[in-house]
Protein backbone atom coordinates (compact mmCIF):
# COMPACT_ATOMS: atom_id res chain seq x y z
CA UNK A 1 0.00 0.00 0.00
CA UNK A 2 1.27 3.56 -0.59
CA UNK A 3 2.25 5.64 2.35
CA UNK A 4 0.59 8.64 2.95
CA UNK A 5 1.64 11.61 4.65
CA UNK A 6 -0.90 14.82 5.57
CA UNK A 7 0.46 17.73 7.08
CA UNK A 8 -0.77 20.67 8.69
CA UNK A 9 -4.37 19.47 9.39
CA UNK A 10 -6.88 20.68 12.56
CA UNK A 11 -7.02 17.19 14.29
CA UNK A 12 -10.34 16.85 16.32
CA UNK A 13 -9.66 13.71 18.07
CA UNK A 14 -10.60 12.54 21.67
CA UNK A 15 -12.23 15.88 22.52
CA UNK A 16 -9.44 18.07 21.29
CA UNK A 17 -8.58 20.51 18.38
CA UNK A 18 -4.93 20.12 17.68
CA UNK A 19 -2.59 21.21 14.76
CA UNK A 20 -1.52 18.10 13.59
CA UNK A 21 0.74 15.66 10.57
CA UNK A 22 -0.59 12.62 10.25
CA UNK A 23 1.99 9.42 8.61
CA UNK A 24 -0.09 6.68 7.07
CA UNK A 25 1.61 3.43 6.31
CA UNK A 26 0.54 0.09 5.26
CA UNK A 27 -3.08 1.08 6.23
CA UNK A 28 -2.31 2.18 9.88
CA UNK A 29 -1.20 5.83 11.41
CA UNK A 30 2.24 5.29 11.75
CA UNK A 31 3.32 8.78 13.78
CA UNK A 32 0.84 11.35 14.59
CA UNK A 33 3.21 14.61 15.48
CA UNK A 34 4.12 18.49 14.97
CA UNK A 35 7.26 17.56 12.69
CA UNK A 36 6.74 15.04 10.28
CA UNK A 37 7.07 17.13 7.25
CA UNK A 38 10.89 15.37 6.69
CA UNK A 39 9.01 11.92 6.69
CA UNK A 40 9.13 10.50 2.90
CA UNK A 41 5.83 9.36 1.60
CA UNK A 42 4.26 8.09 -1.81
CA UNK A 43 1.79 10.97 -1.01
CA UNK A 44 1.90 14.49 0.88
CA UNK A 45 -1.43 16.51 1.27
CA UNK A 46 -1.28 19.13 2.66
CA UNK A 47 -4.25 20.20 4.85
CA UNK A 48 -3.74 23.85 5.51
CA UNK A 49 -6.55 25.33 6.63
CA UNK A 50 -8.74 22.27 6.97
CA UNK A 51 -10.46 19.85 10.05
CA UNK A 52 -9.41 16.02 9.61
CA UNK A 53 -11.80 13.75 11.96
CA UNK A 54 -11.88 10.42 12.03
CA UNK A 55 -13.95 8.73 9.54
CA UNK A 56 -17.77 8.19 10.57
CA UNK A 57 -18.87 5.01 11.64
CA UNK A 58 -22.65 4.40 10.55
CA UNK A 59 -23.96 1.65 12.70
CA UNK A 60 -27.55 1.47 10.58
CA UNK A 61 -27.27 0.96 6.71
CA UNK A 62 -29.51 -0.74 3.97
CA UNK A 63 -27.93 -1.13 1.36
CA UNK A 64 -30.19 -3.28 0.05
CA UNK A 65 -28.25 -6.37 -1.52
CA UNK A 66 -29.13 -9.10 -1.96
CA UNK A 67 -32.19 -8.51 -2.90
CA UNK A 68 -33.46 -5.47 -4.95
CA UNK A 69 -30.27 -4.43 -7.23
CA UNK A 70 -32.77 -1.60 -9.05
CA UNK A 71 -32.36 0.33 -5.73
CA UNK A 72 -29.33 -0.55 -4.46
CA UNK A 73 -26.18 -2.75 -3.61
CA UNK A 74 -22.77 -3.08 -1.81
CA UNK A 75 -21.13 -1.33 -4.58
CA UNK A 76 -23.58 1.36 -5.05
CA UNK A 77 -24.42 2.88 -1.50
CA UNK A 78 -20.57 2.01 -0.43
CA UNK A 79 -18.90 4.21 -3.05
CA UNK A 80 -21.62 7.07 -2.49
CA UNK A 81 -20.61 6.87 1.42
CA UNK A 82 -17.01 7.15 1.13
CA UNK A 83 -17.83 10.42 -1.05
CA UNK A 84 -19.83 11.46 2.73
CA UNK A 85 -17.35 10.68 4.83
CA UNK A 86 -18.23 7.55 6.07
CA UNK A 87 -15.42 4.62 5.96
CA UNK A 88 -17.19 2.19 8.05
CA UNK A 89 -20.83 0.98 8.39
CA UNK A 90 -22.75 -1.97 9.65
CA UNK A 91 -25.12 -3.22 7.82
CA UNK A 92 -29.13 -4.91 8.40
CA UNK A 93 -30.44 -7.92 7.71
CA UNK A 94 -33.82 -7.19 5.84
CA UNK A 95 -32.59 -8.30 2.78
CA UNK A 96 -34.07 -10.62 0.26
CA UNK A 97 -33.54 -13.35 1.53
CA UNK A 98 -33.17 -12.11 4.79
CA UNK A 99 -29.57 -12.20 6.46
CA UNK A 100 -30.84 -14.96 9.67
CA UNK A 101 -28.13 -17.25 9.55
CA UNK A 102 -24.17 -17.84 9.61
CA UNK A 103 -24.77 -18.77 5.78
CA UNK A 104 -26.46 -15.41 4.90
CA UNK A 105 -23.54 -13.50 6.54
CA UNK A 106 -20.70 -15.29 4.67
CA UNK A 107 -22.40 -14.64 1.39
CA UNK A 108 -22.78 -11.02 2.42
CA UNK A 109 -18.56 -10.57 3.71
CA UNK A 110 -17.88 -12.38 0.49
CA UNK A 111 -19.52 -9.89 -1.68
CA UNK A 112 -18.10 -6.59 0.70
CA UNK A 113 -14.79 -7.92 0.44
CA UNK A 114 -15.15 -7.69 -3.53
CA UNK A 115 -17.39 -4.64 -3.94
CA UNK A 116 -17.45 -2.50 -0.80
CA UNK A 117 -15.24 1.04 -0.98
CA UNK A 118 -15.76 1.08 2.88
CA UNK A 119 -15.34 -0.71 5.48
CA UNK A 120 -17.87 -3.18 6.50
CA UNK A 121 -20.17 -5.49 8.91
CA UNK A 122 -23.16 -7.37 9.21
CA UNK A 123 -26.07 -7.88 11.37
CA UNK A 124 -27.88 -11.13 12.10
CA UNK A 125 -31.66 -10.75 12.07
CA UNK A 126 -33.63 -12.29 14.37
CA UNK A 127 -36.79 -14.25 14.09
CA UNK A 128 -39.27 -16.26 16.22
CA UNK A 129 -37.64 -19.15 14.79
CA UNK A 130 -33.88 -18.42 14.73
CA UNK A 131 -32.75 -18.59 18.19
CA UNK A 132 -30.27 -21.15 17.85
CA UNK A 133 -27.97 -19.26 15.41
CA UNK A 134 -28.40 -15.74 17.56
CA UNK A 135 -27.00 -18.49 20.59
CA UNK A 136 -24.05 -19.32 18.22
CA UNK A 137 -23.51 -16.06 16.32
CA UNK A 138 -19.87 -15.26 15.63
CA UNK A 139 -19.46 -12.54 18.08
CA UNK A 140 -15.65 -11.44 16.70
CA UNK A 141 -17.60 -10.98 12.77
CA UNK A 142 -20.90 -10.05 13.17
CA UNK A 143 -22.20 -6.61 14.59
CA UNK A 144 -25.17 -7.22 16.84
CA UNK A 145 -28.35 -8.64 16.47
CA UNK A 146 -31.01 -6.97 14.76
CA UNK A 147 -34.70 -7.27 15.98
CA UNK A 148 -38.06 -5.51 14.00
CA UNK A 149 -40.38 -5.04 17.16
CA UNK A 150 -42.26 -3.26 14.20
CA UNK A 151 -41.84 -1.69 10.74
CA UNK A 152 -41.15 -4.69 9.24
CA UNK A 153 -42.85 -7.97 7.79
CA UNK A 154 -42.23 -11.54 7.39
CA UNK A 155 -40.07 -13.66 9.76
CA UNK A 156 -38.07 -10.11 10.55
CA UNK A 157 -40.57 -8.84 12.65
CA UNK A 158 -40.92 -10.28 16.29
CA UNK A 159 -43.51 -8.78 18.24
CA UNK A 160 -44.39 -11.81 19.71
CA UNK A 161 -43.42 -11.45 23.57
CA UNK A 162 -42.54 -14.75 24.06
CA UNK A 163 -40.14 -14.75 21.30
CA UNK A 164 -38.62 -11.72 22.47
CA UNK A 165 -38.21 -12.89 25.95
CA UNK A 166 -35.79 -15.84 24.54
CA UNK A 167 -34.08 -13.66 22.53
CA UNK A 168 -33.10 -10.98 25.32
CA UNK A 169 -32.35 -13.73 27.86
CA UNK A 170 -30.27 -15.30 25.17
CA UNK A 171 -28.23 -12.92 23.38
CA UNK A 172 -24.48 -12.81 23.34
CA UNK A 173 -23.48 -9.85 21.97
CA UNK A 174 -25.84 -6.52 21.79
CA UNK A 175 -29.26 -6.11 20.83
CA UNK A 176 -30.53 -3.04 18.24
CA UNK A 177 -34.08 -2.41 18.12
CA UNK A 178 -36.16 -0.55 15.86
CA UNK A 179 -38.94 -0.33 18.00
CA UNK A 180 -42.47 0.63 17.41
CA UNK A 181 -45.93 -0.53 18.56
CA UNK A 182 -47.52 -2.04 15.39
CA UNK A 183 -50.88 -2.92 16.66
CA UNK A 184 -51.11 1.06 17.77
CA UNK A 185 -50.17 1.47 14.26
CA UNK A 186 -52.89 -0.13 12.31
CA UNK A 187 -55.39 1.19 15.21
CA UNK A 188 -54.27 4.72 13.50
CA UNK A 189 -54.72 3.53 10.13
CA UNK A 190 -57.87 2.82 10.51
CA UNK A 191 -58.69 6.10 12.09
CA UNK A 192 -56.73 8.12 9.06
CA UNK A 193 -58.28 5.35 6.44
CA UNK A 194 -61.99 6.53 7.79
CA UNK A 195 -61.10 10.42 7.24
CA UNK A 196 -59.11 10.42 4.42
CA UNK A 197 -59.72 7.05 2.58
CA UNK A 198 -56.46 5.64 0.77
CA UNK A 199 -55.15 9.26 -0.32
CA UNK A 200 -54.09 9.99 3.31
CA UNK A 201 -51.41 12.86 3.48
CA UNK A 202 -48.09 12.33 4.17
CA UNK A 203 -48.04 14.67 7.24
CA UNK A 204 -50.40 12.42 8.73
CA UNK A 205 -47.33 10.15 8.69
CA UNK A 206 -46.36 11.21 12.31
CA UNK A 207 -50.00 10.48 13.80
CA UNK A 208 -49.91 7.15 12.50
CA UNK A 209 -46.74 6.23 13.59
CA UNK A 210 -46.95 8.41 16.48
CA UNK A 211 -45.08 9.29 19.97
CA UNK A 212 -47.11 6.63 22.05
CA UNK A 213 -46.32 3.57 19.25
CA UNK A 214 -42.29 4.17 19.62
CA UNK A 215 -42.63 5.05 22.94
CA UNK A 216 -44.84 2.10 24.39
CA UNK A 217 -42.03 -0.37 21.82
CA UNK A 218 -39.18 1.02 23.40
CA UNK A 219 -40.31 1.22 27.35
CA UNK A 220 -40.94 -2.43 26.52
CA UNK A 221 -37.60 -3.38 25.31
CA UNK A 222 -36.06 -1.62 27.94
CA UNK A 223 -38.06 -3.84 30.09
CA UNK A 224 -36.79 -7.02 28.82
CA UNK A 225 -33.16 -5.64 28.65
CA UNK A 226 -33.25 -4.97 32.47
CA UNK A 227 -35.32 -8.20 32.98
CA UNK A 228 -32.31 -10.51 31.15
CA UNK A 229 -29.33 -7.83 31.74
CA UNK A 230 -29.12 -7.70 28.15
CA UNK A 231 -26.72 -4.88 26.36
CA UNK A 232 -29.39 -2.89 24.30
CA UNK A 233 -29.07 -0.39 21.43
CA UNK A 234 -32.08 1.52 20.70
CA UNK A 235 -32.14 2.92 17.19
CA UNK A 236 -33.52 5.98 15.97
CA UNK A 237 -35.26 7.59 18.51
CA UNK A 238 -37.51 10.22 17.46
CA UNK A 239 -39.56 11.52 20.51
CA UNK A 240 -38.85 13.56 23.27
CA UNK A 241 -40.88 11.13 25.84
CA UNK A 242 -38.88 8.68 24.82
CA UNK A 243 -35.78 10.47 26.31
CA UNK A 244 -36.49 9.74 29.45
CA UNK A 245 -36.26 6.55 29.40
CA UNK A 246 -32.31 6.52 28.78
CA UNK A 247 -29.59 8.02 31.14
CA UNK A 248 -26.76 10.66 30.91
CA UNK A 249 -24.09 8.71 32.14
CA UNK A 250 -20.46 8.13 30.53
CA UNK A 251 -20.97 4.93 27.49
CA UNK A 252 -18.79 2.61 29.58
CA UNK A 253 -21.59 2.79 32.66
CA UNK A 254 -24.39 2.25 30.02
CA UNK A 255 -25.99 -1.27 29.49
CA UNK A 256 -28.91 0.30 27.20
CA UNK A 257 -28.26 2.92 24.92
CA UNK A 258 -29.80 5.14 22.26
CA UNK A 259 -28.93 6.58 18.56
CA UNK A 260 -30.12 9.44 17.02
CA UNK A 261 -30.60 9.73 12.99
CA UNK A 262 -28.88 12.79 10.94
CA UNK A 263 -32.70 13.50 9.46
CA UNK A 264 -34.44 13.17 12.90
CA UNK A 265 -31.82 16.19 13.91
CA UNK A 266 -31.91 18.03 10.49
CA UNK A 267 -36.08 18.07 9.55
CA UNK A 268 -39.34 17.90 11.58
CA UNK A 269 -43.28 18.00 10.44
CA UNK A 270 -43.57 21.36 8.48
CA UNK A 271 -40.77 19.26 5.63
CA UNK A 272 -43.44 16.92 4.95
CA UNK A 273 -45.60 20.23 3.07
CA UNK A 274 -42.65 20.16 0.17
CA UNK A 275 -41.07 17.18 0.84
CA UNK A 276 -43.99 15.06 1.40
CA UNK A 277 -43.10 11.05 0.79
CA UNK A 278 -39.32 12.23 -0.06
CA UNK A 279 -39.27 12.11 3.81
CA UNK A 280 -41.41 9.44 4.97
CA UNK A 281 -39.42 7.25 6.87
CA UNK A 282 -39.66 4.34 9.84
CA UNK A 283 -39.97 6.03 12.66
CA UNK A 284 -41.47 9.26 11.22
CA UNK A 285 -40.16 12.33 11.44
CA UNK A 286 -41.93 14.12 14.33
CA UNK A 287 -42.37 17.45 15.72
CA UNK A 288 -40.27 20.34 15.91
CA UNK A 289 -40.21 20.71 19.68
CA UNK A 290 -39.46 16.59 19.63
CA UNK A 291 -36.18 17.21 17.15
CA UNK A 292 -34.68 19.67 19.38
CA UNK A 293 -35.28 17.57 22.20
CA UNK A 294 -33.16 15.04 20.65
CA UNK A 295 -30.74 17.69 19.61
CA UNK A 296 -29.98 18.45 22.99
CA UNK A 297 -30.08 15.12 24.44
CA UNK A 298 -27.05 14.74 21.75
CA UNK A 299 -25.71 17.26 23.62
CA UNK A 300 -26.80 16.14 27.09
CA UNK A 301 -25.35 12.54 26.56
CA UNK A 302 -28.48 10.85 26.60
CA UNK A 303 -28.00 9.97 22.80
CA UNK A 304 -25.19 8.11 22.31
CA UNK A 305 -24.30 7.83 18.88
CA UNK A 306 -25.58 9.23 15.54
CA UNK A 307 -26.14 7.21 12.23
CA UNK A 308 -28.22 7.05 9.07
CA UNK A 309 -30.33 4.52 8.83
CA UNK A 310 -29.52 4.36 5.01
CA UNK A 311 -32.47 3.09 3.02
CA UNK A 312 -32.72 3.98 -0.86
CA UNK A 313 -36.04 3.48 -2.40
CA UNK A 314 -36.40 4.37 -6.39
CA UNK A 315 -37.75 7.66 -7.12
CA UNK A 316 -40.67 5.99 -8.83
CA UNK A 317 -41.75 4.26 -5.88
CA UNK A 318 -41.47 6.76 -3.86
CA UNK A 319 -44.26 8.92 -5.84
CA UNK A 320 -46.69 6.13 -5.11
CA UNK A 321 -49.77 7.63 -2.66
CA UNK A 322 -49.34 6.88 1.20
CA UNK A 323 -49.72 3.26 1.16
CA UNK A 324 -47.95 2.55 -1.54
CA UNK A 325 -44.88 4.61 -1.04
CA UNK A 326 -41.91 2.40 0.66
CA UNK A 327 -40.28 4.39 4.11
CA UNK A 328 -36.72 5.25 4.11
CA UNK A 329 -34.42 8.00 2.29
CA UNK A 330 -30.83 7.60 1.06
CA UNK A 331 -28.70 9.65 3.16
CA UNK A 332 -25.00 8.45 3.43
CA UNK A 333 -23.46 11.10 1.18
CA UNK A 334 -24.68 14.03 2.99
CA UNK A 335 -24.70 12.24 6.74
CA UNK A 336 -21.54 14.30 8.06
CA UNK A 337 -22.26 17.26 6.07
CA UNK A 338 -25.66 17.79 7.03
CA UNK A 339 -24.44 17.18 11.00
CA UNK A 340 -21.77 20.22 10.32
CA UNK A 341 -24.73 22.47 9.44
CA UNK A 342 -25.43 22.11 13.78
CA UNK A 343 -22.08 22.97 14.44
CA UNK A 344 -22.15 25.83 11.73
CA UNK A 345 -25.07 26.82 13.40
CA UNK A 346 -23.26 26.80 17.05
CA UNK A 347 -24.96 23.92 17.99
CA UNK A 348 -22.38 20.85 18.03
CA UNK A 349 -19.08 21.23 18.83
CA UNK A 350 -16.39 19.58 16.35
CA UNK A 351 -15.57 17.20 19.02
CA UNK A 352 -18.81 16.31 19.94
CA UNK A 353 -19.95 15.22 16.55
CA UNK A 354 -16.56 12.86 16.16
CA UNK A 355 -17.57 11.60 19.39
CA UNK A 356 -21.04 10.29 18.54
CA UNK A 357 -20.68 9.53 14.84
CA UNK A 358 -17.18 7.92 15.75
CA UNK A 359 -15.57 7.33 18.78
CA UNK A 360 -18.40 6.06 20.42
CA UNK A 361 -19.88 3.73 18.23
CA UNK A 362 -15.99 2.07 18.18
CA UNK A 363 -16.25 1.71 22.16
CA UNK A 364 -20.32 0.78 22.10
CA UNK A 365 -19.94 -1.93 19.36
CA UNK A 366 -16.08 -2.67 20.93
CA UNK A 367 -14.69 -2.09 17.40
CA UNK A 368 -11.21 -3.17 16.81
CA UNK A 369 -8.77 -0.47 16.04
CA UNK A 370 -10.70 2.24 14.58
CA UNK A 371 -12.71 5.25 15.15
CA UNK A 372 -9.83 7.40 16.29
CA UNK A 373 -6.55 9.04 15.52
CA UNK A 374 -3.77 6.93 17.40
CA UNK A 375 -0.66 5.72 16.56
CA UNK A 376 -1.35 1.68 15.19
CA UNK A 377 -5.06 2.27 14.24
CA UNK A 378 -6.42 1.97 11.15
CA UNK A 379 -6.30 4.56 8.54
CA UNK A 380 -10.15 5.54 8.29
CA UNK A 381 -9.47 9.74 8.18
CA UNK A 382 -12.04 12.43 6.75
CA UNK A 383 -11.00 16.10 5.56
CA UNK A 384 -13.31 18.60 5.97
CA UNK A 385 -13.23 21.82 3.93
CA UNK A 386 -15.18 24.22 6.92
CA UNK A 387 -15.34 27.30 3.93
CA UNK A 388 -16.35 25.18 0.77
CA UNK A 389 -19.88 25.01 0.01
CA UNK A 390 -21.76 22.18 -0.93
CA UNK A 391 -24.88 22.54 -2.76
CA UNK A 392 -26.60 18.74 -3.61
CA UNK A 393 -27.71 18.26 -7.13
CA UNK A 394 -28.76 15.74 -9.78
CA UNK A 395 -24.84 15.92 -11.23
CA UNK A 396 -23.31 14.88 -7.47
CA UNK A 397 -25.95 12.29 -6.29
CA UNK A 398 -23.71 8.93 -6.12
CA UNK A 399 -27.17 6.70 -4.72
CA UNK A 400 -28.50 4.50 -7.49
CA UNK A 401 -31.91 5.44 -6.52
CA UNK A 402 -29.95 9.15 -8.06
CA UNK A 403 -32.23 11.36 -5.74
CA UNK A 404 -31.76 12.71 -2.22
CA UNK A 405 -34.30 14.51 0.67
CA UNK A 406 -31.17 17.43 0.40
CA UNK A 407 -31.55 18.15 -3.30
CA UNK A 408 -31.00 21.93 -4.19
CA UNK A 409 -29.79 22.19 -0.17
CA UNK A 410 -26.85 24.49 -0.32
CA UNK A 411 -24.44 22.66 2.71
CA UNK A 412 -21.35 25.17 4.49
CA UNK A 413 -18.98 22.58 4.42
CA UNK A 414 -17.89 19.77 2.12
CA UNK A 415 -16.02 16.47 2.37
CA UNK A 416 -12.66 17.06 0.45
CA UNK A 417 -10.98 13.69 1.19
CA UNK A 418 -11.55 9.92 2.65
CA UNK A 419 -9.06 7.90 3.39
CA UNK A 420 -10.64 4.17 3.93
CA UNK A 421 -7.95 1.69 5.79
CA UNK A 422 -5.35 3.90 4.24
CA UNK A 423 -6.61 4.11 1.23
CA UNK A 424 -7.62 7.45 -0.32
CA UNK A 425 -11.39 6.28 -1.78
CA UNK A 426 -12.18 9.78 -2.42
CA UNK A 427 -10.53 13.24 -3.19
CA UNK A 428 -12.06 16.45 -4.57
CA UNK A 429 -15.19 15.45 -5.87
CA UNK A 430 -13.85 11.79 -7.27
CA UNK A 431 -13.95 8.06 -5.96
CA UNK A 432 -11.04 5.86 -6.57
CA UNK A 433 -12.00 2.93 -8.75
CA UNK A 434 -11.08 0.11 -6.84
CA UNK A 435 -13.12 -0.67 -3.84
CA UNK A 436 -10.63 -1.11 -0.39
CA UNK A 437 -13.01 -1.21 2.41
CA UNK A 438 -12.15 -4.05 5.03
CA UNK A 439 -13.78 -6.32 7.12
CA UNK A 440 -14.76 -4.65 10.25
CA UNK A 441 -14.16 -6.92 13.84
CA UNK A 442 -14.66 -6.73 17.37
CA UNK A 443 -13.25 -7.14 20.61
CA UNK A 444 -15.66 -9.15 22.22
Amino acid sequence: MKSILILNANCVNEGTIQYRDIFIKEGRIARVGTDLASQSADQIIDAEGRFLLPGMIDDQVHFREPGSPHIGNIYSESRAVVAGGITSYMEMPNTNPPTVDRERIVEKLKIASQHSFANYAFYLGATDDNLEEIKNVNSRETCGIKIFMGSSTGSLLVDNPESLDRIFAHAPIIIATHCEDNSMIKDNEKIYLQKYGEDIPFFCHPLIRNVEACFNSSSFAIELARRHGTKLHVLHITTADELALFSDHQLEEKNITAEACVHHLFFDDSDYEKKGSLIKCNPAIKTRSDRDAIRQAVIDNKIDVIATDHAPHALEEKKRSYFNAPSGMPLGQHALISLLEHYHAGLFPLELIVEKASHAVARLFQLEDRGFIREGYWADLVLIDMNKTYTVSDENILYKCGWSPFSGFKFKSSIDTTIVSGHIAYRKGQVDPKPSGRQLYFTR
